[in-house]
């Protein structure tokens, strides 16, 4: 680093040191003290004169007069940059809340009717705009720099946050100790000291009837939020009947590619085994639209993006079978339809429904039966049509299989 730097920087440090001086002395002349706070520091900086002065000068503290902003307090990063700078948005909005809804239950057909209000009153505005609660904020500090240089902004570091609002709540992060283990701060450097300390409340001990009284408000409050959180979901929701699972599937038949044909559908149905039932108004099969397909990469695909749904109930049986429950089965038949309206089976195949909830993306292979010799192929593509199964489910086990 340049001399003419280094100068510049102690000379910064030193005018720091002097002013605080200079308040240390301002605050010891009772005269010039004007208002409450500064009559409450003169007579602290009395009280510590006569204890000798301070024991670690390590500790110290900041306030709401000492323009001291906690970056990290006010604004989330949104990049993992070092240099990223909040924006002016964000510090003003960090202390905003919204404003809590009334405390008292909520009629769910009631709250679905005032879910837009379409023409709102400067009242109405007024109430639910959000507000900018007074904080009072005090950060305890810790100066961590070696002993040859104490008194550097570079070593500061915020031990605990403590926050006070209009309504009277004290915040304090991070958590009281307690139990748990110390908290640390590892510097960066070449020593790379650590710095462990805690946080104990040092507050008197409550009485017996101010912690039953507290503990009633926090009941008291927290079946009001149960009530508020009920009125929001509401009763019209249909439960399921005790020891039966219910499986519901949101599918979708995406695509499908590699067939020698074009102009593809495809057939499926959903094949359900014992103790297994489905509501009277849905349809187990399905037909889907036609394709046709499009070169990509070195295969024609077609597109379908045809959705289906489907609901299943199981119903636990006698508990003492040792056979384990089946799953139900998607069986699909791939074909093809040509311009004369002649259609051939391109290929058969089955999909065992997933049985852990979540996205699943699956690739289903498939297979036809050929019938051998040059005649078939002739008549497959002159005339139509090829050996198709007669029960598609010996795709997989058949359903007349015990």
């Amino acid at each position: 680093r340049p001399p003419e730097e280094e100068e510049e920087e102690a000379e910064v440090g030193w005018q720091e040191k002097l002013f605080s001086q200079f308040e240390v002395d301002l605050y010891q002349n009772e005269s010039a003290c004007q208002t409450p706070l500064d009559r409450q520091y003169h007579a602290e900086i009395l009280k510590l004169e006569k204890a000798g002065g301070r024991k670690n000068c390590r500790i110290f503290t900041y306030t709401d007069h000492d323009r001291f902003t906690n970056l990290e307090e006010h604004c989330q990063k949104v990049t993992d940059s070092d240099h990223e700078v909040p924006s002016y948005l964000a510090e003003r909005m960090a202390n905003v809340r919204r404003r809590r809804q009334e405390r008292r239950p909520i009629d769910a057909s009631s709250l679905k009717s005032k879910i837009i209000t379409w023409e709102p009153s400067e009242e109405f505005i007024k109430n639910n705009h959000v507000i900018n609660t007074p904080v009072q904020t005090m950060y305890i500090m810790g100066d961590l720099g070696p002993y040859g240089k104490l008194g550097h902004r570079d070593y500061e570091h915020v031990l605990c946050t403590i926050k006070v609002d209009g309504n009277g709540v004290i915040t304090v992060k991070p958590d009281f100790t307690g139990t748990k283990g110390p908290y640390r701060i590892e510097l960066d450097g070449e020593k790379r000291e650590v710095w462990k300390y805690t946080i104990e409340n040092a507050s008197v001990q409550v009485q017996p009837e101010e912690e039953e009284r507290e503990q009633r408000v926090f009941r008291d409050l927290y079946g009001r939020h149960k009530e508020y959180l009920s009125g929001l979901v509401g009763s019209e929701f249909e439960t399921t009947l005790p020891g039966t699972l219910r499986l519901f599937v949101n599918g979708e038949i995406v695509s499908a590619q590699g067939y020698e044909y074009d102009n593809l559908y495809v057939h499926f149905f959903l094949e359900l085994p014992d103790q297994w039932s489905s509501p009277a108004f849905q349809q187990l099969s399905a037909v889907t639209q036609t394709c046709a397909t499009k070169a990509v990469g070195w295969s024609n695909v077609a597109h379908f993006c045809y959705p289906f749904t489907l609901e299943m109930f199981f119903t636990q049986g006698d508990e003492s079978e040792d056979s384990l429950p089946q799953w139900p089965v998607l069986y699909f038949e791939v074909l093809s339809l040509d311009f004369w309206q002649r259609y051939r089976v391109e290929g058969y195949g089955s999909l065992v429904l997933p049985a852990s909830p979540g996205l699943h993306v699956l690739t289903i292979p498939t297979w036809r039966p050929v019938e051998l010799g040059t005649v078939a192929e002739l008549r497959r593509f002159f005339i139509g049509g090829s050996p198709e199964l007669e029960d598609i489910t010996y795709v997989r086990t058949p359903s007349t299989f015990k």
